[in-house]
């Protein structure tokens, strides 16, 4: 009997530590895992799924905060906004990308998991009634989860989103 309590608790540290996105080691070993792209690759992504995009400074450098770049994007990220573009059938215009200027983190623009898009009422009408209410982030933005697990918060005049994969492509 020992014995089966030994293995139990130790199963569930097991478990802890290597949740898909919850455990203590999954941040770490997720974020190094991810295939980076190119800003010329993911824009021909982007143009092929009928994705637009925006740069206030109509540029693409990444360490200039007025840009929208996708240089260092992870490719389920540009993925993940090719199957959201297929799902919604929505006209979809990305707003932000790797550049500069973001808040940081593991799961941030910076390290190629997040996009922002252009507020548009067919775009907040899917996420509202597709996705599942999940609460109020830190900075008190409302957020939804797809049944993949990715993360739509409404930051008031843009969408920002965290892909942590394809979101089923």
């Amino acid at each position: 009997m020992k014995t089966r309590t030994v293995v139990t608790a130790l199963l569930l540290v097991l478990g802890a530590l290597f949740a898909p996105g919850f455990g203590a080691l999954a941040g770490t070993t997720q974020a190094h895992a991810a295939t980076k792209i190119s800003h010329a690759t993911a824009t021909s992504m982007f143009r092929q799924a009928g994705i637009a995009w925006s740069s206030s400074g109509n540029c693409s450098d990444r360490n200039n905060p007025t840009c929208t770049s996708f240089d260092q994007l992870n490719l389920a990220t540009a993925q993940g906004a090719q199957t959201l573009k297929s799902a919604t059938g929505c006209a979809l215009t990305i707003t932000g990308g790797t550049e500069t200027g973001h808040a940081g983190g593991t799961y941030s623009h910076w390290n190629g998991y997040k996009l922002d898009y252009a507020k548009a009422s067919c775009l907040t009408s899917y996420v509202k009634n597709t996705f599942s209410y999940i609460g109020l982030r830190g900075d008190g933005a409302p957020m939804w989860q797809s049944g993949s697990g990715n993360v739509y918060a409404d930051e008031g005049n843009h969408w920002d989103v965290l892909y942590y994969n394809c979101g089923g492509c």
